[in-house]
């Protein structure tokens, strides 16, 4: 069986851990019975793993029970830079493998329940896990909206970007956080009510600048370019500008020209919000790169 699931960008400023939008860049999995395991990946992320190991494979033997499998993998989305290519590749595993509820499984496996129910469900959602068990919901997102992707050449480990933040949270911090994501909620729905302060936050941002001091002036050049509010995606190292349609490309130039001028390698991309989520078979062919 073959199946796609879509990249994703979690957090978005205040929503840590809790929020995530699905962005129309792939990962495509393909699983078969075989007398003997082979693992066959092609794209992003290409020979990092070739065996058991390769966490498709994991994911797909949890969901059939064995190893005697042929997994291909193919995918566009950068590894390990914040856009959710674990998630995504856990879902499209499970999907491939046969799984009822590849949210569930993806989920447990790759730890992240928000990234996985963006790359299940399309577009804007809250996840969370309750009582052992993986929760989300659907969230309004307007379709006026685009999202400006900065990417640097660099990678950075999520538990790498965890393991700085602080342990405890203040009282005054939780509610900062809390009514700037009311905020975001109400500007990713409505863009006329979203701005950039809806993107401040006191839990992970600037704990995580340490381990890449430009963001702070990428993310000043995103909005200084015409994008509506910017932050970090996921645990970095990417940063993400939310922009109307008609302002993508400025943007885009914009954070071309930061990127040049702080010397930060990179490249910079322009993605929709993904809203068809998983597919399967025919409809989970790759788009052109």
């Amino acid at each position: 069986m073959r199946a796609r699931a879509p990249a994703s960008s979690a957090n978005l400023g205040p929503g840590f851990d809790a929020l995530a939008v699905a962005l129309e860049c792939y990962v495509q999995v393909e699983v078969e019975p075989a007398a003997a395991l082979t693992v066959h990946a092609e794209g992003e992320g290409a020979g990092q793993f070739a065996d058991a190991e390769h966490l498709a494979v994991r994911v797909a033997r949890k969901v059939v029970g064995h190893d005697r499998l042929a997994v291909t993998v193919r995918s566009h989305i950068p590894v390990s830079r914040g856009l959710g290519s674990s998630a995504a590749l856990a879902v499209a595993a499970a999907a491939a493998a046969g799984a009822d509820d590849p949210f569930s499984v993806a989920a447990a496996m790759d730890g992240h329940p928000e990234n996985a129910a963006a790359s299940v469900f399309g577009g804007l959602v809250a996840a969370t896990m309750a009582n052992g068990r993986a929760l989300a919901a659907p969230l309004p997102l307007s379709a006026a909206l685009s999202f400006v992707v900065i990417v640097p050449e660099r990678s950075l480990s999520t538990a790498k970007a965890r393991e700085i933040l602080p342990q405890t949270v203040s009282r005054s911090d939780a509610t900062f956080n809390l009514g700037r994501m009311g905020l975001l909620l109400a500007g990713l729905a409505d863009p006329n009510f979203l701005m950039a302060d809806a993107m401040a936050d006191r839990i992970h941002q600037a704990a995580r600048t340490a381990l890449f001091p430009e963001a702070p002036a990428l993310l000043d050049a995103l909005v200084s370019s015409g994008a509506l509010a910017s932050c970090w995606s996921g645990a970095g190292p990417s940063l993400l500008g939310i922009t109307t349609d008609d302002a993508a490309e400025s943007v885009r130039g914009g954070a071309e020209a930061a990127l040049k001028k702080s010397r930060v390698a990179g490249h910079v991309l322009v993605l929709h919000a993904d809203r068809r989520g998983l597919v399967y078979g025919d409809d989970a062919e790759l788009p052109a790169s």
